[in-house]
């Protein structure tokens, strides 16, 4: 092994060493500890082995790709959220969310794949070298994920190899290849996308962990196979400018349809879907269908014997007026299950009615009870 490849190894392993001590001691690697300490390491990289310049010649070309991937990949998994139900965020509209969650993960990610990019440089197709700077960045990724979990349980063991570990592995794997053949800057592009969506979006698909873990090993893959396929077609100069023209059709396509879907389902357009999750509207309404709510501006136009959908407990029900009343100019509604034999316990204010159930699609929402009973 050459002298420069003893001292890279030395090196990496010496920052493995401290990343364990981190993991199992005291964990002061995170967030913007985790910044210094990647700072810290390209500071020493860049004294002792100093950096090179990104001469991929087609990294724009493949962020491109990307783009269209990332397009369909959420066009996607939005169209399974009405399958598996969706989640609001609360990052969007506070700017201290900003510093607490945005401006690390950018840094960290910026930071991270420069110097996974310099490591595998230095390398220079050392085998033993491109493993080694894999595995210092899953440990990377997963410091934090070691230290705070007590692994007290087999399901948190299970939790933590399917939704960190198994996930990381992936990522990774496929992130050293795409730095090696493209450069670091397409995989910042896809790593900033799929990190700070759910911070950027006012809401976002809710599989369960089960789910939630079969996409973050699988999609890492599919990036990797699109961005190999990308690759081998820009060997061609005029295969690329010809590509490159005929994308930006479905690019364009693409991005009004997932800017649509996302809209549409949470509930900022006057018509959104909700998924049902229980039989109590039997026969009207069954397991697994979904629902069309149009937003009402007047709840007193609401009439008896319409369907509502409103909120409770973050749980929205749908279910039908059997009453209303008016105190104070304050209406109260009370609503029943079709298949229940009593009224529901809770009198439906004003500012918990979502809005009026206007259309029925039957069973397209089926697979979420499916995937709901295999979490319990």
């Amino acid at each position: 092994m050459k002298r420069g490849y003893k001292r890279l190894l030395i090196f990496e392993i010496i920052i493995m060493i401290i990343l364990i001590l981190n993991s199992f001691v005291s964990s002061i690697l995170s967030d913007y500890g985790m910044i210094a300490f990647l700072l810290l390491v390209c500071f020493l990289f860049k004294f002792l082995f100093g950096f090179e310049k990104d001469r991929h010649r087609f990294a724009k070309d493949i962020i491109i790709e990307e783009i269209v991937f990332l397009l369909t990949y959420f066009l996607i998994y939005y169209l399974l959220g009405i399958l598996f139900g969706f989640a609001k965020t609360n990052y969007l509209f506070y700017i201290k969310n900003s510093f607490t969650y945005i401006i690390p993960i950018v840094l960290i990610v910026i930071i991270k794949e420069f110097l996974r990019y310099m490591m595998l440089v230095k390398s220079e197709g050392s085998k033993l070298l491109v493993v080694m700077t894999c595995v210092l960045f899953i440990l990377i990724d997963i410091t934090g994920a070691v230290y705070y979990n007590n692994f007290s349980s087999n399901y948190d063991t299970f939790m933590f190899f399917s939704l960190s570990l198994l996930p990381s592995i992936s990522t990774n794997i496929v992130c050293t290849y795409v730095s090696v053949k493209v450069g670091y800057k397409p995989v910042i592009f896809y790593l900033l996308v799929m990190r700070l969506y759910p911070y950027l979006l006012p809401i976002v698909p809710n599989p369960n962990n089960y789910i939630t873990a079969i996409i973050s090993l699988i999609v890492p893959v599919i990036f990797g196979y699109r961005v190999y396929l990308s690759f081998l077609k820009q060997q061609d100069e005029d295969v690329t400018r010809d590509y490159n023209k005929r994308s930006f059709v479905p690019l364009i396509i693409s991005s009004l349809i997932v800017t649509i879907l996302i809209y549409f389902v949470s509930g900022y357009f006057h018509y959104y879907a909700v998924a049902i999750a229980s039989g109590s509207m039997v026969p009207s309404i069954h397991k697994g269908d979904v629902v069309i709510v149009e937003k009402v501006d007047n709840v007193e136009d609401i009439k008896e014997g319409q369907v509502i959908a409103y909120e409770s407990n973050k749980i929205t029900i749908v279910h039908r007026v059997i009453d209303k009343i008016k105190v104070d100019d304050e209406w109260y509604f009370y609503t029943k299950g079709d298949a229940n034999e009593d009224k529901d316990d809770i009198v439906v204010k004003k500012d918990m009615i979502n809005g009026t159930v206007s259309l029925k699609i039957p069973w397209i929402g089926a697979p979420t009870v499916w995937f709901n009973e295999l979490s319990k």
